[in-house]
C-alpha cells in the first residue's frame, strides 16, 4: 500500500514548463555540437541579482547571469558572449515569455 501513496504522489507532481530553442548558430563543444536549447520557466532563485525589467527587456547582462541557470544543457558566460545575437534573442524572447503573468500568455496567443 506504501507504494501505491508513492507511485500517486510521484504521478501527481506537475511538470516544469520548458521551451526548445532551435538555435541558427549551432553551439561546438570539443566534438559535440549543440544545436537546440531547453529552457525550463525559471524561479524566482534563477532570477536573484537581476532585474525583471532587465530580463524582459532582454538586457545582455541579465540573460548571462540566467541562462545558464535555466537552459539544458547548461549555457557558459562564454557561449553567450559568442553566441549569435539572433539565437540571443530567441532564448532571451523564451525567458521573457515565462515571466508574462498566464492572461497575458493566453491574451497574445
Amino acid at each position: 500500500m506504501t507504494e501505491q501513496v508513492t507511485e500517486n504522489a510521484v504521478a501527481e507532481l506537475p511538470k516544469q514548463q520548458t521551451e526548445t530553442v532551435e538555435l541558427d548558430s549551432p553551439i561546438t563543444r570539443g566534438k559535440q555540437t549543440v544545436t537546440e536549447i531547453h529552457v525550463r520557466k525559471p524561479k524566482s532563485g534563477a532570477l536573484r541579482g537581476v532585474s525583471l525589467t532587465d530580463v524582459l527587456q532582454m538586457d545582455v547582462t541579465a540573460l548571462g547571469k540566467v541562462l545558464p541557470r535555466i537552459t539544458e544543457p547548461a549555457l557558459t558566460d562564454g557561449e553567450i558572449r559568442d553566441m549569435d545575437p539572433a539565437d540571443l534573442v530567441q532564448l532571451g524572447g523564451v525567458v521573457a515569455g515565462f515571466l508574462l503573468p498566464k492572461k497575458a500568455r493566453e491574451a497574445s496567443e
